[in-house]
C-alpha cells in the first residue's frame, strides 16, 4: 500500500477540505519537469475534517482537473492524513528472509494497533539495521482503518482514475522537502530547516535535519480562518469571501482589521510549533532557516512579519523553484500555486522509487 514501488508514472493527487490538486512529474537532466498540473475546489461539505464524506461529488471534481491537465496518466499516488495513521518502529532479527519477515510483522501487528486486525490496511518498510542491536533490523510499521484507504479510493475511482499508492501525507510532505533545498543552507545538511505548510483547515510543522524529518506537528489552524473572518465581517457567503480574499478588492479596512491580526495568529502559531519542538527532547536546537509552504504563503510579507517575530531568517518555499515547466502546466498556473503543492509533490515522486 504506502510502500509499493511505482513501475510507470502517476499522478500526485492531494485532497483536501479546500481543493483537489493534481500533479504529474517527468525527468529532466538531473532534476525533474512539470508535466502536467491542475487544481479544482472541493465540492462544499464532501470533505469534513479530512474524512470524505462524499466520493461521488469529490470523484467529480477529481475528473474535471485530470481533464483540464491534459494528463494521460491514470494511475494516481494519494495520501491519507498523519491523524489516521499509526506507525511504529519495530526490531525484527536481521538474519529473516523476505518472506520470514513479512509473516512475523503480520503476527506481530496486532500488538501495536489499537483495532481488529479485520479492520486494519497496514505495510511495512525495512529501514536498516538496527542502532541498538546490529543482530536486528529496524522496520517502520504503518497501518491506518481499512475505511480511510476505502474513502479515498472510491473518489479517485468516481473520478477516472486509479490508486496505485496509497501514502500517509507526513511521508508523502518529507519526501517532497528534497524540493525545496535549493533554499536551504547548504541544501540543508547539518542544518535544521523548519517547514510549515499552512493548509486550508490544518497545519503542519516539522523540522528537518540533512534533509529527514526529525520533529513532526499537525494542528488545527488555515487559510479557512481567514476566509471565515472574511465572511462575517463583510456579510458574504463563503464562496464570495474565498474568491474576494484571492482577488482583492476589499475595503481599506481589511488589511489593518482582518489580514493583520491573521498573520500575527499565523506568526503565534509558528513561534508555538517551534516551542513545542525545543522541548520534545533533549540537544533540540533551534532551526537555521523557515520555509513557509501552503497557500497563506502567497500572503504579501507573510515571510517578512514571522522571520522578525520569531527571529530566524524566513522564506517563502517553492517546491517547483528549479524545474522546468510545460506549456500546459503554465496555463493551469502552476507557478501561482507552487507554495501549496508540497504534498502534491511528494507523492508524483513516488513515480521515480
Amino acid at each position: 500500500m504506502i510502500f509499493r514501488r511505482a513501475s510507470r508514472p502517476l499522478l500526485g493527487l492531494d485532497i483536501t477540505t479546500s481543493s483537489v490538486k493534481l500533479i504529474e512529474l517527468g525527468r529532466s537532466g538531473d532534476g525533474f519537469r512539470v508535466e502536467s498540473y491542475a487544481a479544482e475546489a472541493s465540492p462544499p461539505n464532501a470533505i469534513s475534517e479530512k474524512a470524505i464524506v462524499d466520493a461521488e461529488a469529490v470523484g467529480e471534481a477529481v475528473r474535471r482537473a485530470v481533464k483540464r491537465s491534459g494528463a494521460k496518466t491514470r494511475d494516481a499516488a494519494i495520501a491519507i492524513s498523519g491523524d489516521a495513521a499509526i506507525t511504529k518502529v519495530i526490531q525484527m532479527p536481521a538474519s529473516f528472509t523476505e518472506a520470514e519477515l513479512e509473516g512475523q510483522v503480520e503476527m506481530q501487528a496486532d500488538q501495536y494497533i489499537p483495532f481488529p486486525m479485520e479492520e486494519v490496511s497496514y505495510d511495512f518498510e525495512v529501514l536498516g539495521v538496527s542502532e541498538k542491536d546490529p543482530d536486528m533490523l529496524d522496520v517502520l510499521l504503518v497501518a491506518t482503518r481499512t475505511e480511510n484507504v476505502d474513502q479515498r479510493q472510491a473518489a479517485v475511482e468516481a473520478g477516472g482514475l486509479g490508486a496505485r499508492i496509497v501514502d500517509v501525507e507526513a511521508f508523502a510532505l518529507e519526501n517532497a522537502c528534497r524540493l525545496l533545498k535549493h533554499q536551504m543552507p547548504d541544501g540543508g545538511m547539518g542544518h535544521n530547516v523548519a517547514v510549515v505548510d499552512f493548509g486550508a483547515s490544518s497545519t503542519t510543522f516539522s523540522v528537518l535535519r540533512d534533509l529527514r524529518v526529525i520533529y513532526t506537528r499537525d494542528f488545527a489552524f488555515g487559510g479557512q480562518l481567514l476566509t471565515e473572518e472574511i465572511m462575517r465581517t463583510y456579510g458574504m457567503s463563503l464562496e464570495e469571501a474565498g474568491k474576494a480574499k484571492k482577488a482583492g478588492g476589499l475595503p481599506a479596512n481589511y488589511e489593518p482589521e482582518v489580514l493583520e491580526p491573521f498573520i500575527d495568529d499565523m506568526s503565534q502559531q509558528v513561534s508555538r510549533s517551534l516551542q513545542f519542538f525545543l522541548a520534545s527532547g533533549s540537544g533540540r536546537e533551534q532551526p537555521d532557516q523557515i520555509l513557509v509552504c501552503g497557500g497563506c504563503a502567497n500572503i504579501t510579507g507573510v515571510a517578512d512579519v514571522i522571520g522578525s517575530r520569531v527571529g530566524i531568517p524566513t522564506e517563502i518555499g517553492n517546491p517547483l523553484g528549479e524545474m522546468k515547466l510545460s506549456s500546459r502546466a503554465k496555463s493551469q498556473g502552476v507557478m501561482r500555486d507552487a507554495t501549496a503543492l508540497l504534498t502534491a509533490c511528494g507523492l508524483a515522486l513516488r513515480s521515480f522509487d
